[in-house]
């Protein structure tokens, strides 16, 4: 793997525990004895864990302990959050395994895997469109987002479904991608604090009862929140604004929304290049930037932390970190604010020192 390979040659760890297809526990049994007198039972996930390190390790040594690894891995246990990424495994083309992937991706995020998601359309078998274009709505909401299938399945490529289709995926891919900046400041998040990307809803709002039963509708960290139905349950004594429409919804009850092939629902409190007013007329949130690919941040103290806040009509872009030093061509090219009451009759922009009146 090292010897010969390019610096963009990453690793998939498939298959990497003892299966036995032709047997009743489809992988070794479970009272099988290895060395020591440990039961396979005891072992069994410790297989994919440990090849899972070990690809790592090898990837971290071909760059000489620069560059960050990545490596996907079926199998993964206790303490896999530190290596990488894992998905649910083969699923199936159906409405119910879409229904599933929601609770399966939020029990995994607490137990600590926070890099998590399922294959998109199902693994097995054929999705129709309709379910084809929700996966992907679904999916790119959460942590790890691919399309994955058996080989014998057909092909699903976006556009082999026709105009509808394939504008759908794209809007949704689309969204995905202008919303990174927002992931990786949650993976940061995640990295220094163990708070998962993907949260249920109790975990931003523990005092309201309603939510410790919901597992279809969840947070993106603590600003957005998600939910696959054509009913919302909003939660908190706040407002929310869907973030393609700006449509106002307040919190503490459940609303019926329309639903189309287009729609998904995402509304939102807090983004960094969309401040949202609270009913005080506040906003706040961070922003996380790094070179994406090296161990600098660590070692150099090479990143930049920037915290967002809306107060008293002024909105304040500061550090919010003591360390870390980064230089880069990222800029803020627009700021929307939804929740104004009155249009203001002049804004002025502090930058660098100088004074921008319009």
């Amino acid at each position: 793997m090292i010897q010969g390979s390019t610096p963009s040659l990453f690793v998939w760890n498939d298959m990497n525990e003892p299966s036995v297809f032709s047997g009743p526990e489809l992988t070794m049994p479970k009272d099988a004895v290895h060395c020591g007198d440990w039961e396979h039972r005891d072992l069994h996930n410790l297989y994919g864990f440990y090849q899972h390190m070990a690809t790592v390790e090898g990837l971290i040594t071909r760059s000489g302990g620069l560059e960050r690894p990545f490596v996907l891995s079926r199998s993964f246990f206790a303490g896999s959050q530190r290596l990488g990424a894992v998905w649910t495994g083969d699923n199936v083309a159906n409405w119910e395994y879409l229904k599933i992937s929601v609770p399966m991706v939020l029990s995994l995020s607490l137990a600590g895997i926070a890099f998590c998601g399922a294959d998109v359309g199902g693994f097995i078998q054929d999705p129709e469109p309709e379910l084809l274009v929700r996966w992907y709505q679904a999916a790119a909401l959460q942590p790890f987002f691919r399309g994955h299938s058996a080989n014998v399945t057909n092909r699903r490529e976006p556009w082999l479904f026709g105009d509808e289709v394939t504008a759908a995926i794209r809007t949704v891919i689309q969204q995905r991608y202008s919303l990174l900046p927002y992931w990786y400041t949650l993976f940061h998040q995640a990295h220094t604090s163990a708070l998962p990307p993907l949260r249920p809803l109790w975990v931003e709002f523990p005092e309201e009862e309603s939510t410790f039963s919901v597992d279809s509708h969840y947070m993106l960290g603590d600003k957005n929140f998600s939910s696959l139905h054509d009913f919302s349950v909003y939660p908190g004594i706040i407002i929310w604004y869907d973030i393609h429409s700006a449509l106002v919804y307040k919190g503490g009850r459940t609303l019926s929304l329309p639903v189309t092939l287009d729609t998904v629902s995402l509304d939102d409190n807090f983004t960094p290049d969309c401040n949202l007013l609270s009913l005080q007329g506040t906003a706040d949130g961070e922003l996380y930037l790094d070179d994406g690919h090296s161990f600098r941040y660590r070692d150099r103290k090479a990143f930049c932390l920037r915290r967002f806040s809306m107060l008293s009509g002024r909105l304040l872009c500061r550090p919010a970190s003591e360390e870390g030093t980064f230089d880069c061509n990222t800029v803020i090219q627009s700021v929307t604010i939804l929740g104004v009451k009155s249009k203001p009759s002049a804004v002025i922009v502090h930058a660098s020192g100088k004074e921008i009146w319009h």
